[in-house]
């Protein structure tokens, strides 16, 4: 598949994936692991792109420890792409320091922004579908994004509303209208939005031309459009102090709230590539091997009359009876048991490392 012209890829990198823990640490979050298969999931997102995008067009953006450890995960990376942020203050700010790096290089790229720790399983539908999107963004003014098609009706996604009616096809993919997005809904708004059928999840990747996005911030965010000029003047003078300065005073929000809820004429794509965001450690289930009695793992299990848990272990023996739908996971100095349905409260817990002092472990 031949490189997309003037296309560029950001891959948000500085995410704690706290909700992998204790396999995932500060340290040491969910991107640098190997979680779905034997590559940590920033290399599987960097040599998923490699096709579309070639070296010197891809970026990371993380802080500073978390980017040492990109430039020894990713080697063909060259140094300065691998971004740094002055301080963690959410997506808005990463993005307009991204963004504004390739603007100075073509104000009419494309950037596509994708996370470093999402799982796509049909790789070739993906790229057939981001070079589409990739043409929709150069083509139009507008921000474009995938949407992923809800299989159950999620309170942990944020979701976007679309129009049935109407869209355009732009290299043989349909890219409809973005009526809204919607927050992290509750169960029965949730159930609500996949009765209507043009509800679909939030999938956090997103297409736009730097101008465009330039623009977009003018018109859809005025209270982040004078740290955007800031930034590319900042760039210009090659000025670390007038970055960390800006990153001391810009919003701590997402993208999503600074602009994509904001933006009018933005467009979506059906994501319907195989995505997961592989957000806590019941989606394992589906990605580790199994055995008779459904019990995924990593490491050796021995089960009697046990079924549908999910095992991180390795390099030991785990013996389980009569146990179901657990969540076990054992490191160097740490084991954690949960219900599987609990999983995402394993934040409750480093909140109360966090209270109690002992820093150690997360």
């Amino acid at each position: 598949m031949k490189s997309v012209a003037d296309l560029y890829a950001v891959i948000m990198a500085g995410g704690g994936g706290t909700r992998f823990w204790p396999l995932s640490r500060k340290r040491w979050p969910k991107q640098f692991l190997p979680i779905a298969t034997g590559k940590t999931m920033i290399e599987e997102t960097y040599r998923r792109i490699r096709p579309l995008v070639p070296n010197r067009r891809v970026f990371t953006i993380a802080n500073a420890a978390q980017s040492r450890t990109i430039r020894r995960l990713l080697p063909a990376l060259p140094s300065a792409n691998a971004l740094v942020e002055p301080r963690a203050r959410n997506t808005a700010a990463s993005l307009i320091l991204a963004t504004a790096h390739v603007y100075r290089r073509n104000p009419e790229a494309v950037v596509a922004v994708l996370a470093s720790d999402h799982l796509i399983v049909d790789e070739p539908l993906f790229l057939k579908k981001l070079a589409a999107a990739a043409e929709a963004a150069a083509r139009t003014e507008s921000l474009v994004t995938f949407g992923i098609q809800p299989t159950f009706p999620a309170t942990g996604y944020g979701y976007i509303q679309f129009a049935k009616e109407g869209g355009r096809k732009v290299a043989g993919e349909p890219f409809h209208s973005v009526r809204a997005f919607r927050e992290k809904p509750s169960r029965e708004a949730a159930v609500a939005f996949l009765k209507s059928g043009d509800y679909v999840w939030n999938s956090g990747m997103f297409l736009w031309r730097a101008s465009v996005f330039g623009r977009a911030m003018d018109r859809y965010s005025p209270e982040f459009f004078p740290f955007w000029r800031r930034t590319l003047d900042a760039l210009e003078k090659k000025s670390k102090t007038a970055l960390s300065k800006i990153f001391e005073e810009i919003p701590a929000l997402s993208i999503d709230y600074a602009l994509m809820e904001k933006a009018e004429g933005t467009l979506v794509c059906a994501g319907d590539f195989g995505w997961s965001d592989v957000g806590a450690w019941s989606a394992l289930g589906d990605l580790w091997p199994r055995d008779d009695q459904d019990n995924a793992r990593r490491g050796q299990v021995v089960a009697v009359e046990t079924r549908g848990n999910i095992v991180c272990n390795p390099g030991k023996l785990t013996a389980l009876i009569g146990v179901e739908n657990l969540v076990i996971v054992q490191t160097k100095d740490v084991l954690l048991v949960c219900r599987k349905e609990r999983d995402q409260d394993v934040k409750k817990i480093l909140d109360l490392l966090e209270k109690s002092g002992k820093t150690e472990y997360l």
